[in-house]
This record gives structure tokens, sequence and C-alpha cells, in this order.
């Protein structure tokens, strides 16, 4: 019986052993195929540890709507989606007890949404009311919007602060602009809160301050993605608290 044992307890050590390794093989594959900068910052201490996040992280999935895209859906400059594209579900943005907005008609998909209401709520307690700047943009407002900044900037400035069309977070419908949309927000009640809590709502900032050369935009103090809970929380475990890199890591490991 002894030996059944120890054979049994070798066996699942070798099967782990074994899967950890082919497991270290395709993280160190995909971390090759991201930017040097992030083969430099993106340090996996734990490989074990990190393949049970990253397999809670993609379990929850399941959880999204079958019938739009996952919450980490990369989009970027180098990634769009159709000038069709808008979640399916949406919910409009009103002035009410738990958040202000300055403007009429915006909207965000709806777990979006309802993770909103409860980041206001926390924010709330807090003695802060959110204020929602901008929210879901179509394709054509996001066109019409970037050509503006073209008209005014020049295309260099312009895109170094404006997505062109169908690369921007916002048609996704699960990022928000709160406060100011200007640098001053960053030193704002409002947006220190957002800064030191969005996270625990699933919210990340998508703009980090010096990591333009990575995001491709300038620093955004008041631009937040709603990617979830669990993935906020792997963000800043193991990407170094960088959305970019992280959902540029789950896309690579997906496809590969």
């Amino acid at each position: 019986m002894k030996k059944y044992v120890l054979f049994l307890a070798v066996a699942i050590f070798t099967a782990v052993s074994a899967v950890c390794e082919s497991g270290e093989e395709k993280i160190n594959s995909v971390i090759s195929k991201m930017s040097e900068r992030a083969r430099r910052e993106i340090k996996i201490s734990d490989t074990k540890a990190f393949l049970s996040d990253l397999e809670s992280v993609l379990a929850e999935e399941k959880n999204f709507p079958e019938d739009d895209l996952s919450l980490y859906f990369l989009i970027d400059k180098k990634h769009s989606v159709a000038a069709t594209y808008a979640p399916k579900k949406q919910i409009l943005l009103e002035n009410n007890a738990l958040f202000n907005v300055n403007k009429a008609n915006m909207t965000l998909r709806a777990d979006a949404y309802d993770s909103l209401l409860e980041m206001c709520r926390g924010a709330l307690k807090d003695g802060v009311k959110l204020l929602v700047s901008s929210a879901y943009r179509s394709y054509s407002y996001q066109e019409r919007l970037f050509n503006n900044y073209v008209q005014a900037d020049g295309l260099a400035a312009a895109e170094r602060y404006s997505a062109r069309p169908g690369t921007s977070q916002h048609q996704l419908g699960c990022a928000v602009d709160f406060g100011s949309i200007t640098d001053d927000f960053a030193d704002t009640k409002m947006g220190k809160w957002v800064y030191n809590h969005a996270a625990e709502y699933g919210w990340t900032l998508s703009f980090p301050r010096g990591y333009e050369d990575i995001t491709g935009y300038m620093w955004e103090c008041w631009h937040f993605r709603y990617v979830g809970k669990k993935a906020a929380e792997m963000q800043k475990k193991w990407f170094g608290n960088i959305q970019q890199y992280m959902l540029e890591f789950i896309d690579l490991w997906k496809n590969s």
C-alpha cells in the first residue's frame, strides 16, 4: 500500500511538473512575440501561480455575453473592429443618485454599466460622486472626432491622443473618461479616488504615464477600461499594472 501511495505521489508530481514546463514554454513563447520593453518588464516568477491565475481569468469569459466581444478584446493601433460594430446591449447613462454625466445620450455595454454602479456606490461611501464625461462612441462619432483633431493639430499630434475610427476602446462600450478629461484630473479628489480604487471594481487605467511607446497614446489619467475584477488583479500582479501588456498577452496566448 505504501509503495502504491508513493508511486501515485510521484506520478502526480511528474504530471504537474510536465504541465508547468509546457506552460512555461508557452509563456516564454508568447512574451517573445511582444515588444522589447515588454520582454524586459514582464517577470513571471512563479509559473504555477501565474498559470492558475491565467486559467481563472480566462474562465471568466464563460460569464461574458455570448453574442458580444470579450471584455479582453484587444483593440489598439494595430487591432480594430468593423465600422458596423456596436455592443449588443447598451444602457443609457443619466444623472442619478450614484453618478453624474456631463452630456446626454451616453451609453455603456450592460456589464460595464453594472460594474460602474458598484464602483460609484463605493466612491460615494468615501464622499466622492463620480462624473462620467465620455463612454461608448460609434465608429462614425470617432471618425468625426479624430478628423477634427487632425484639422486642429495635424495628423502626428492627433494620433498621440486620439484613436483612428475602429481602434478606440470607446467603441467597445466598456471604457469611460471621468471628470475633466484633462491632466488636472489626476490631482482632484475624484481623480485620486478612481486611480486608487477603480481596480477593486474591475476598471484599470488604459494609458499610463511613460508608456506612450507601448500604448500608442499619451498619458490619460481619466481613461479607464472595464476588464473585470480577476483580470484587474492579474494585471497588477503579473504585468506591472500595464493594461496593454495583459491584453496583448491574453490575445497572443489564445491565438497560439
